[in-house]
């Protein structure tokens, strides 16, 4: 995400757009975007029966298209979206396509700096990775996920390498899937392969891999671990090095496990989605104790509360002290900040945001079609006709809401002890 500190935070509210008078000037207008820095808003238009684009603060694009999905905004604010040209897809980036065109292209993503636009495509009945109009050299026969290097340099993705002849379990056991790196495949084979990673210098992949019928590991640059596992979850590289964790599962129970040696004692019926704190000293996972009970576990200590419906990725305060996640129970959802959920529960609640200091923690919900600010437990007394998930400011004073007031965009800068006003 571009620097915060560069964004306007002087405290006042903007009008950005009159969004009422949208469905008498176009066919159709589809799910609104909203920039990071809240001053833009946009969303898919269709013109015609033949003619798409994109309609951007008040403006459409200059160029229209037979065909735009999934118009999105990246961290650096740039909006991209997948879009078709003489029945070929491409990228375009702030209304200009890529020069390279495709059967078909899709998942497209940004690098952790915004540097780097990857997606995946089809071309000539292969398959490849385009980064930043670029294209592998090498294609497939068949791709499933990838990844872009912190730095919006490099790109990995899980191929299938060699082409199986009809119902050819023999030649599939012996493996036929890899991981190509800046399109360069890997000399190992594999019988699956799901979910690359880069390192945090961009120099090394990790991957989930299938090595027999019923084995799997992590593959850290060819490598397979030693140890072998009846599953194994997406693997991640600790904060500034190159040793990765991942859950695995032995004797039908799960633990984290470093290098293929166990790191968390206790056992699990289920383990995923570790993160770790931002300076690499915590470590915390979504947990399942028991069957049908779910909760975060802190560097192997479980919360004592556990929910019945799902619990989802935790999220660290700034400074790595507190932990806050998503929790689901009884068709409800609430926040739980260190263990204790808060008091009140809703249709809907996106991702919390612990401020700077880590003393306070925002989130968006919805409930009974209205949505609200969330701050530290209470619900702002204003509802919304619509809210993106709102933010603090570098100094944690302010907070940022990108809202819809009757018909109208509206980017507005807050001190926090008036969010709930």
């Amino acid at each position: 995400m571009a620097a915060l500190e560069n964004w306007d935070w002087e405290v006042g509210k903007r009008e950005l757009a009159d969004l009422s008078k949208m469905k008498d000037e176009y066919r159709s207008v589809h799910e609104w975007v909203v920039s990071p820095d809240g001053e833009r808003i946009a969303a898919p238009i269709v013109l015609d029966e033949d003619s798409a684009s994109a309609w951007v603060n008040g403006a459409a694009w200059e160029e229209s298209f037979e065909k735009l999905w999934y118009l999105r905004f990246g961290h650096n604010g740039q909006l991209i979206a997948l879009v078709r040209i003489d029945d070929e897809w491409t990228l375009a980036v702030e209304g200009t396509p890529w020069e390279e065109r495709f059967e078909y292209a899709w998942n497209p993503r940004f690098s952790d700096n915004g540097a780097g636009i990857g997606m995946l495509y089809k071309r000539d009945n292969e398959y490849g990775v385009a980064l930043n109009d670029k294209v592998w050299e090498q294609n497939f026969v068949a791709i499933r996920d990838f990844c872009i290097s912190p730095d919006g340099q490099r790109v990995a993705a899980t191929v299938q390498v060699e082409k199986l002849k009809e119902a050819d379990i023999f030649a599939y056991f012996a493996g036929v899937w890899s991981v190509a790196v800046d399109g360069e495949p890997w000399g190992k084979r594999f019988v699956n392969a799901w979910a690359p990673c880069f390192s945090p210098d961009g120099r090394s992949v990790a991957v989930e891999v299938r090595t027999d019928i019923c084995e799997y590991s992590i593959a850290v640059d060819e490598k397979p671990w030693p140890e072998s596992f009846g599953c194994v979850w997406e693997p991640l590289f600790r904060p500034g090095g190159d040793k990765v964790v991942a859950p695995g599962r032995r004797q039908g129970k799960w633990s984290l496990f470093e290098g293929g040696k166990a790191i968390w004692k206790q056992p699990y019926n289920q383990l995923w989605k570790q993160v770790f704190s931002p300076d690499g000293r915590k470590l915390a996972a979504v947990a399942s104790p028991v069957y049908g009970k779910w909760t975060i576990a802190v560097d192997d200590a479980p919360w004592n509360l556990t929910f019945g419906d799902m619990v989802m990725n935790p999220v660290f305060s700034p400074d790595g002290a507190r932990v806050a996640a998503l929790a689901k129970d009884g068709d409800r959802w609430t926040v739980v900040v260190d263990g204790v959920p808060w008091g009140k529960s809703f249709d809907m609640v996106w991702d919390p945001v612990f401020s700077p200091d880590g003393r306070h923690v925002l989130a968006k919900a919805r409930d009974n079609g209205m949505h609200a600010v969330l701050l530290d437990g209470q619900a702002s007394k204003r509802g919304f006709e619509m809210l993106w998930e709102p933010l603090f400011s570098p100094d944690g004073g302010k907070v940022l809401l990108r809202s819809l007031d009757q018909g109208k965009y509206v980017r507005e800068v807050v001190p926090v002890g008036s969010v709930l006003g």
